[in-house]
């Protein structure tokens, strides 16, 4: 490709609205083009990361023993209806009408669409497994569209659907899929890690995410460095203390701890540890009559050490919070409390409420926590003696840095990352829902156990972008690089010598198979070397009359700090060497 055929607009400054690097760099190298919130077009140089990402997804998937096919982006209604998903998703799931007033939806994903193809092309157990993937445009009606594509609204998905007769088959299909995804990410050529996920509103149970690791990353990762262990934050589990309980060594007393509301503040004010202190958290639970309306409230009690936080996920599973729960209201609050919040504790209270103590405030001695007075809180709290052992103890909280790793192999570490790539066993969710089933050997029917598993193409841009960039511009890895090769030549409009040369090494490497792109412009060298560093090319070489005149090229690599001269003669064999390794 020449420069002059092609499509190159960068700009100097980017977009006032773009806040992380991939937004800021994408808009400034030409790449994407705002047309609306959350909505881009992807112009000519961010179109080429794209295909490429899209042929190694393609070349995998394939290989792996996925079928490819197309879905609708409009879908009909009645078929989310079916699955429960129409009225349960929200208002990301964008709801439109025809013009017979017939309700559609714009896919944000296919399972619904991909079960029904399911239940009517599969009928017995000799056609399975099967797997059906599509690389597809997606639209989720995002409240707050922002970082351009790494959390836009309308997006292009590769997901994948499983379908086998039984779960170990199931099992199998993801662990196929798992590995497929292991060979697409270091075929990208960026850092990243999988790890295990909760599934969250898709469903199932076993369940990957893979994170590309970027200190922007908005999900936290969490990890063992001396193990293969890793986990999202939502689902890494933190172990209980080893016991046993420290003996009580303090009397229980209530201490004046006047404006002092938060456990750090009351922590400083008596000037003892944070983690000596156990903050209370207020939850309910709604039980709703045959006609839809609340009949009852449930108040509960989650007791966490002061420096911990809670971990919704882990919250939503505990028994009898497992249905569905939302944090109380001030008045439910001072009805079983007899306080605001603040200074709130399990001591005292005016109600009864469920207690639900963290596996780490199970095992303290001597711990302080709210009095249920304004301006007090009661120190030298211990189990047993002061109350009850805890009703319920459960994992409640986020893992930190330096808490022991749950494979017993070395602490945890965190990192930043940002997900691509989610991989899930479905079960039963959907073929059930919708009654998808086939008949096995004895001629009975059974439910499809399904899998499925996406892969953000256009986020993934984004994302090693992110994780590859410096303060001149991208630097792409080579297989997702718009261009792998630029030729730069220096006054090719003023001097044959140059031009020819160019031209005999740009078509050398057409030649021998590699992406190169000749800059035919005309632009001085100062414009045209920021062209290139600003798009990410990771390699360059520079043709100029005095390079000619001493037979040598400049060659560059993206990331290095300065030049190499190579021979001219050699200088396409140093391209394809440089590529191959």
């Amino acid at each position: 490709m020449k420069a002059s055929r092609f499509f190159v607009s960068t700009l100097k400054e980017a977009p006032t609205d773009a806040e992380v690097a991939s937004h800021r760099l994408m808009m400034r190298a030409g790449m994407i083009k705002k047309l609306g919130a959350g909505v881009y077009t992807y112009m000519p140089m961010g179109l080429r990361v794209i295909r490429k990402v899209e042929a190694i997804v393609r070349e995998e998937m394939d290989r792996a023993g996925a079928v490819e096919l197309t879905m609708p982006v409009v879908q009909p209604a009645e078929l989310w209806q079916e699955s429960g998903r129409f009225e349960k998703m929200g208002p990301e799931l964008l709801r439109i009408k025809d013009r017979h007033e017939r309700d559609y939806v714009v896919q944000p994903t296919s399972e619904e669409v991909v079960t029904d193809i399911a239940r009517q092309e599969i009928r017995s157990y000799k056609q399975l497994p099967r797997n059906f993937y599509q690389i597809q445009t997606k639209f989720r009606d995002e409240r707050r569209p922002r970082f351009g594509l790494m959390r836009g609204r309308e997006f292009t998905m590769k997901d994948a659907y499983s379908f086998d007769r039984d779960l170990a088959g199931a099992k199998a299909s993801y662990q196929n899929m798992a590995q497929a995804y292991r060979r697409i990410f270091d075929r990208f050529g960026l850092t990243y890690r999988a790890v295990a996920a909760d599934s969250g509103a898709i469903g199932g149970d076993m369940s990957e995410e893979f994170q590309v690791i970027a200190a922007t990353g908005e999900d936290a990762i969490v990890y063992c460095p001396d193990s293969n262990y890793a986990a999202n934050m939502e689902k890494a589990e933190a172990m209980p203390p080893a016991g046993p309980r420290p003996a009580a060594s303090n009397p229980l007393a209530k201490t004046p701890t006047p404006g002092k509301s938060t456990c750090e503040d009351v922590a400083q004010l008596l000037g003892v540890p944070l983690a000596t202190t156990v903050k209370s958290l207020v939850l309910a639970t709604d039980t709703l009559d045959a006609a839809g309306n609340i009949a009852g409230v449930q108040v509960w009690l989650l007791l966490l050490r002061g420096d911990h936080d809670m971990n919704e996920i882990k919250v939503g599973k505990v028994p009898g919070l497992d249905a569905g729960f939302r944090f109380a209201s001030v008045g439910e609050i001072e009805a079983h409390f007899g306080c605001k919040p603040g200074y709130l504790g399990p001591l005292n209270t005016k109600k009864p409420v469920r207690l639900v103590a963290d596996r780490e405030v199970a095992m303290m001695a001597d711990w302080i926590t709210g009095a249920n007075e304004l301006d007090f809180h009661m120190t030298g709290v211990n189990w047993g003696r002061d109350l009850p052992e805890p009703e319920l103890v459960a994992d409640l909280r986020n893992v930190v840095a330096g808490d022991p790793s749950p494979d017993g192999k070395g602490l945890l570490a965190i990192e930043r990352g940002i997900e691509v790539g989610h991989v899930f066993v479905l079960g039963t969710k959907y073929s059930k829902d919708m009654n998808a089933t086939f008949l096995d050997e004895g001629g009975k029917p059974q439910f499809l156990e399904m899998g499925c598993y996406g892969i953000g193409i256009t986020r993934l841009p984004a994302a090693a972008i992110e994780q590859n960039h410096d303060e001149r511009g991208i630097i792409w890895p080579d297989a997702i690089a718009p261009f792998t090769v630029v030729v730069c030549p220096i006054g090719m409009d003023r001097s044959a010598d140059v031009k020819a040369a160019a031209e005999a090494l740009y078509e050398e490497l057409r030649g021998a198979g590699v992406d190169v792109l000749l800059d035919d412009r005309g632009e001085r060298p100062g414009a045209m070397f920021a062209d290139w560093e600003l798009i990410g090319v990771p390699h360059r070489i520079v043709v100029s009359d005095r390079g000619i005149k001493e037979g040598q090229y400049e060659y560059q690599h993206r990331r290095d700090t300065a030049a190499t001269k190579v021979p001219s003669a050699e200088a396409a064999a140093h391209i394809r060497a440089k590529l191959a390794a």
